[in-house]
């Protein structure tokens, strides 16, 4: 496994900031800042489902003050980018009639309201196994039964 480049505090003073690592460029960007650690990390799991849905590595650093002071800058342990991102799901077969379609639709919408209830509450880094089970309960629960536990979720991570 990797290990996660040296992540320089970023400028200012200190605030909630997630620290993204590009790869390409070996350099750090500014990906979220806020007074308050929900909306980054927040902001970090919607932005970590997007970088991997195009298939891409994520390194995320989380600053922040180290009290509630306001105190100095500290690096908090920010979830780290695992080496395997959970499998995409198979395409469906060539021919495949309307319903099936449909059906299949229907699954993923439910993929993502569960994957968004999670990173509501502030699990975002998912290791193939939790996206499995996350898969598994798409297919099994009804679009009812997943938006109330989506709703579950929020409300644990304080976003309900």
């Amino acid at each position: 496994m990797q290990k996660r480049p040296p992540c320089p505090p970023p400028p200012g003073a200190p605030r909630w900031v997630a620290m993204f690592h590009r790869a390409d460029q070996n350099s750090w960007t500014v990906g979220a800042e806020s007074p308050d650690r929900a909306p980054v990390l927040y902001a970090v799991g919607d932005m970590t489902q997007t970088v991997r849905a195009r298939g891409e590595e994520v390194t995320v650093a989380l600053w922040g003050p180290e009290d509630d002071a306001g105190g100095a800058w500290h690096l908090y342990d920010a979830p780290a980018a695992r080496e395997t991102a959970p499998a995409p799901a198979d395409p469906p077969a060539p021919g495949a009639g309307a319903p099936a379609k449909l059906a299949e639709r229907m699954t993923g919408r439910r993929h993502q309201v569960l994957l968004a209830g999670l990173s509501k509450a502030g699990l975002y880094d998912l290791s193939a196994e939790d996206g499995e089970a996350v898969r598994t309960m798409a297919e099994l629960l009804d679009e009812p039964t997943v938006r109330r536990v989506a709703h579950w979720l929020s409300v644990a991570g304080g976003q309900g």
